[in-house]
């Protein structure tokens, strides 16, 4: 069995024998479960123990281990550094073109032609603004429509001192990795409706009698309160994505009910 090129284990998933959570580990008799980056290069890594060192491979574009350049997929007139990170954001690739095509394999399956790039891009951005990494499981949150998450993740902000953005700052963050989009723009291109009006309650200055009575029901009945004012500079409705797109102006492309309510919440 090939072994991971970082830590030098097999490749299957690694519990840690001392858990004291005995439901994270697998029962005995289970099978190993397959944990198994396969690079261009034909060097194998666990998919955690790449990331790990993501800092690295989202400047240089090669393997920790060979030093192999790992694009295989620029014009023949690009240069070994072309798909480098620009001057203003180091780990964001100037040629949106370039990919790093992967073989993963896990207890899915095994994922062919996989664009490991992006999720090296990502791990390299947190790793260096770690204060973000609660902005960005809020993108996520809301993409997947997971109100319950939102909640839990906005008690966390509350609650641990190690995390230095105020709601609003996590309310409002904009993705450089993702065209600046925030998390109510995620919400509505998944058409992710109860997120939607989450963010809302939270985030901007429309009254509360233009929320429909359901939402102010569930609001009020997990105890979350509402500003008495809202900057604009702070309010969601007001925020442009990188292409320049306010949440009313995505409302309006997604046309039927949604174009009533950039109209109805004031949207620009």
């Amino acid at each position: 069995m090939s072994l991971c090129k970082a830590c030098h284990q097999p490749l299957i998933l690694q519990f840690e024998p001392d858990s004291e959570d005995e439901s994270l580990s697998p029962p005995q008799d289970q099978p190993p479960i397959p944990d198994d980056l396969h690079l261009p290069c034909q060097c194998h890594f666990h998919w955690q123990c790449l990331l790990d060192q993501s800092p690295t491979v989202a400047l240089s574009l090669t393997c920790p281990s060979c030093n192999t350049y790992l694009p295989s997929n620029l014009s023949s007139s690009s240069g070994s550094g072309s798909g480098s990170g620009s001057s203003t954001n180091p780990f964001m690739s100037t040629s949106q073109s370039v990919q790093i095509l992967t073989t993963y394999t896990n207890e899915g399956g095994m994922q062919e032609n996989l664009n490991i790039l992006p999720h090296l891009t990502e791990e390299a951005y947190l790793s260096a603004n770690s204060q973000f990494r609660p902005a960005k499981a809020l993108h996520t949150l809301a993409s997947e429509g997971d109100t319950a998450g939102i909640l839990e993740l906005l008690a966390d902000v509350d609650a641990d001192e190690d995390i230095t953005l105020s709601l609003p700052e996590l309310l409002c963050w904009q993705d450089p990795l993702n065209e600046n989009k925030t998390a109510l723009h995620l919400a509505l291109e998944n058409t992710q409706e109860e997120v939607f009006w989450l963010l809302l309650w939270l985030a901007s200055g429309v009254h509360t009698s233009v929320f429909p009575e359901q939402v102010v029901q569930s609001c009020e009945g997990v105890g979350l309160p509402r500003r008495q004012t809202v900057p604009m500079k702070e309010d969601v409705r007001f925020i442009r994505d990188g292409k320049g797109k306010t949440a009313g102006d995505l409302c309006r492309e997604l046309a039927g009910a949604w174009a009533n309510y950039a109209e109805m919440l004031g949207f620009n």
